[in-house]
């Protein structure tokens, strides 16, 4: 009995002669790893082929209408087929026959009938070849795959690496500039607050403020691309703050755009700080806007994007919130698109643009733990879609904040600050709002003066100091020497206060630099009122 099983092999057999399938079943009976399919249908062969999968093929040469030399030709022909192994059988030993039958592409030729045994060893031969060369075929393409799907990776690598790059470095350039602009806005507001200038003065005054406040600005596209703007996240529904943009969006677009909006049914709720995803989709359809300079369509969608479903299969898993907005404008062309989300890249005229709207997305988005795609082509418009996490909970019922009364106070604050003219313009307005203001160029100078025995109600400290001792752990003590006193940040870029993915603590009050007289005011009433026990009287 012959068992020499090696590969499994299908072996297709088309002769026109029933007793050829009796004779070849008969040789191939002591093989069970051999399966036979026997066919009279020359024709067909490629189909046959196909069908069971053949490893090799049996062929007679002679016979009516299509002969073994055509099912040769009709195989080769074939892409699915070409391979694949044919042995001609044939009742003449003819050489110029054979050398005919190998010139079509026969793989091997055996004159009729063969022994048993050296008919199942080419079989086998033949087909282990066949299995053998698939299996390398499917390796290379297997691995020039891997190597495509590498590159891609290596190419992602490189921009996310890129990005983050460029990233710490606006984030530390920001850092510096609102420091600058602290010390110039600062001097400014003092010199408003002391009096004593003229009007025309006093109006040069405000539009030297309106620059910094302009700066200012700049500064925080550069900290949410950098990822470095603290979020003050909250639990929202996505489709309340589209609504709520709608009269801002059609004065923004103008009357020659059309506004489409689409809001999915119960829609799920995000946690996601609202004012800047509001910056973000204003910036988005600015940049449609100009797109579409002859006018067009701007749509902007909100659906629930549920786990599993195809949109997130690129990005993420998970169930998410999804926020569209597409345009019908001029679209980007590759080049572009690879670095729309670079800071200070655009297209548009000098003058017309900072190149910072699609980065700040793109930080903000990440920094938020979402995702962000962008899709464009010339003369086919851009969509710009943002996944946001869903979130278990329900929006709270937003309060209504009522401006208070700007005022100063009695009480003492200790301003802990390394940038010497930071710290001067801040002591010296804090001084005419009538607070009594020591002053600290670091946290260990401000533990001394605290470890003095002074009486300090509240502590407003950089962030970011040179020294051993940290900002946090100054509020460490302060919390441990004065439990009554607060404790006010103040940063141009707020890492080390920063909890997890980039949203502030709730115990941490932070005001952003560059800050005005009267926003640093309420700020400290606020927290100074906050100190006080129910029904206690003001200084």
């Amino acid at each position: 009995m012959i068992d020499d099983k090696t590969t499994p092999c299908s072996v297709l057999l088309i002769d026109d002669e029933p007793f050829a399938q009796d004779f070849i079943a008969h040789c191939l009976e002591a093989c069970s790893d051999v399966a036979l399919r026997y066919a009279s249908q020359s024709e067909r062969v490629v189909e046959l082929a196909l069908e069971v999968g053949a490893t090799v093929v049996l062929v007679d040469l002679r016979m009516p209408g299509v002969d073994g030399f055509d099912v040769i030709r009709l195989l080769r022909q074939h892409r699915d087929t070409e391979h694949l192994p044919v042995i001609l059988l044939s009742s003449e030993e003819d050489a110029e026959i054979k050398a005919r039958a190998f010139a079509t592409g026969a793989n091997d030729y055996m004159v009729k009938w063969p022994d048993g045994r050296e008919l199942i060893a080419r079989v086998r031969y033949h087909s282990a070849a066949y299995i053998a060369r698939k299996q390398r075929d499917e390796a290379f393409v297997s691995l020039r795959r891997s190597q495509e799907e590498l590159a891609a990776s290596q190419s992602a690598l490189h921009q996310a690496q890129k990005m983050e790059a460029i990233g710490q470095l606006t984030g530390g350039v920001a850092h510096d500039f609102n420091n600058v602009l602290q010390i110039i806005g600062g001097n400014l507001q003092l010199l408003k607050l002391l009096g004593g200038v003229s009007e025309s003065a006093r109006t040069r005054i405000d539009i030297a403020l309106a620059g910094v406040e302009r700066g200012a600005k700049l500064s925080a596209h550069l900290l949410a691309f950098a990822r470095r703007q603290p979020l003050q996240a909250v639990v929202v529904n996505p489709g309340t703050v589209l609504r709520d943009m709608d009269e801002m969006m059609r004065r923004v677009l103008g009357p020659r755009a059309v506004i489409v909006t689409e809001i999915e049914e119960q829609l799920w709720s995000t946690t996601v700080d609202p004012s800047q995803l509001n910056n973000v989709i204003l910036n988005l359809a600015i940049n449609a806007r100009d797109a579409m300079a002859d006018g067009g369509t701007l749509t902007i969608r909100a659906a629930n994007v549920p786990v599993g479903s195809p949109l997130l299969s690129e990005l993420a898993a998970g169930d998410y919130v999804m926020v569209e907005v597409s345009d019908t404008g001029c679209g980007m062309p590759e080049a572009v698109l690879q670095r729309a989300f670079e800071p200070f890249f655009t297209t548009k005229p000098t003058g017309q643009g900072t190149g910072l709207g699609l980065s700040m997305a793109y930080g903000f988005v990440k920094q938020s733990g979402g995702e962000i795609q962008l899709k464009s082509a010339l003369g086919a418009g851009t969509s710009v879609k943002i996944f946001l996490q869903r979130s278990a909970s329900e929006p709270e019922d937003a309060e209504e904040h009522v401006q208070a009364p700007l005022f100063g106070g009695l009480e003492t604050i200790l301003v802990v600050e390394d940038e010497a003219d930071v710290r001067t313009s801040t002591v010296e307005l804090l001084s005419a709002l009538g607070y009594q203001v020591f002053e600290a160029e670091d946290a260990a100078h401000a533990v001394e003066l605290i470890d003095s025995g002074a009486k300090i109600d509240l502590v407003f400290s950089d962030v970011i100091m040179p020294g051993k001792l940290s900002s946090l752990e100054l509020s460490e003590v302060v919390r441990a020497k004065l439990p009554s006193a607060q404790i006010l940040f103040t940063s141009g870029y707020a890492e080390g206060v920063l909890a997890h993915e980039g949203k502030l603590d709730a115990k941490v009050n932070l005001l952003q630099k560059p800050y005005n007289a009267d926003v640093l005011s309420a700020r400290i009433r606020h927290l100074l009122r906050r100190r006080k026990p129910a029904g206690a009287t003001s200084h």
